[in-house]
């Protein structure tokens, strides 16, 4: 019997599940706690984005619309 089938005897349902926690009293898993790194990284650049595209409406396009009203 190989170390796998030994591991799924003992552990039962259990075997394949994703039960680590980060720590006893959180409620959150390793997987869990990973997925959120990667989701918060991604919206992190979307809002980075957002910054420098409102940066540019503000900084270039805003003035060349009031440019027509000052002259």
């Amino acid at each position: 019997m190989g170390e796998a089938k030994r591991r799924k005897a003992a552990l039962g349902e259990k075997y394949g599940q994703d039960t680590t926690r980060i720590l006893p009293w959180v409620p959150i898993t390793k997987t869990q706690a990973e997925k959120l790194v990667e989701w918060s990284t991604r919206m992190s650049w979307v809002g980075i984005g957002g910054l420098v595209a409102a940066w540019v409406t503000v900084r270039f396009i805003g003035p060349a619309f009031g440019w027509w009203q000052v002259v």
